[in-house]
């Protein structure tokens, strides 16, 4: 197949192009060659390229951010992915949009399901819910793909943050009572693949397995003990931050039903942990 992907370069995408490449034939897209809130762009491009998936990976990330820059956070990530959504719709391709656990609320007990009802607590949420929603009502074909705490190579993230604590030999304060699912970008860009494959489109979550989530707290531990550092981390409440966005208490995800569509089991957080730390090293 030929894949477009935006949001090149980027935390997820750099592990996912290799991948998707051993496969199929992908056209990467930074936001120099493709800004996606610009919708004479995005249609002369699908309309050159002619791609028969469209995955989007750009999007407004920073979650206390959006906040103060509700606007910005929407014009990227739903009215950049209405301008894709009717670009493929003209084109005749499928788009995949990578979303997120913060769609939820956080109130639930259990992991949720891809068809539970999104009540997101923060802009960020919002916007990335609006944008699932914009791709639902103008695609006969589409993945909504949401996903958690992504992890990788290259990029900001909780891992490397912790990694850099480590080498700095400064205490650490992780919250004890937000629980999720971390997931390495890695074991994430394998299960895609399969999804864009299965050609069953639909709603589905992706992450790492995780037996119904992990706290920051506990995830920044085994990290710790990982690399064998020695370091304290002192457990903290959520809402002993100052942060402008609130999050979900749980939002772990139920992945049970991409591995019954596609054969695709995620691997156990501990061992996408291991392999990420050994590659990372070796």
């Amino acid at each position: 197949m030929r894949l477009l992907v935006t949001g090149v370069p980027g935390l997820l995408t750099n592990d996912l192009i290799p991948i998707l490449e051993e496969r199929h034939e992908v056209v990467p897209c930074t936001i120099t060659d493709l800004d996606i809130t610009d919708r004479t762009a995005v249609s002369e491009r699908l309309k050159a390229c002619r791609p028969e998936v469209v995955i989007n990976c750009a999007g407004y990330t920073n979650v206390d951010g959006a906040e103060t820059h509700r606007q910005e956070a929407f014009r990227v990530n739903a009215l950049g992915v209405h301008y894709l959504a009717l670009a493929c719709r003209k084109t005749g391709a499928a788009l995949c949009q990578i979303s997120t656990d913060y769609v939820f609320d956080g109130r639930a007990s259990l992991p949720y399901q891809p068809w539970d009802v999104p009540r997101p607590l923060n802009a960020y949420g919002a916007s990335k819910w609006a944008g699932e929603c914009l791709v639902a009502s103008l695609l006969p074909d589409f993945y909504i793909v949401r996903t958690s705490s992504l992890y990788g190579k290259s990029g900001p993230n909780f891992v490397a943050t912790i990694l850099d604590k480590a080498r700095e030999g400064k205490p650490l304060s992780v919250v004890t009572d937000q629980i999720m699912s971390p997931t390495w970008t890695v074991n994430f860009s394998r299960g895609l693949s399969r999804l864009i494959e299965s050609g069953l489109f639909g709603i589905y979550h992706l992450t790492d397995q995780t037996q119904g989530g992990i706290s920051w707290y506990d995830f920044s531990r085994a990290i710790l003990q990982a690399v064998g550092a020695d370091l304290p981390v002192r457990p903290i409440a959520a809402g002993e931050i100052k942060r402008p966005a609130l999050r979900p208490a749980f939002s772990v995800l139920d992945t049970s039903y991409l591995t019954m569509v596609t054969g695709y089991e995620p691997l156990d957080w501990e061992k996408s942990l291991t392999q990420f730390l050994s590659d990372r090293t070796g």
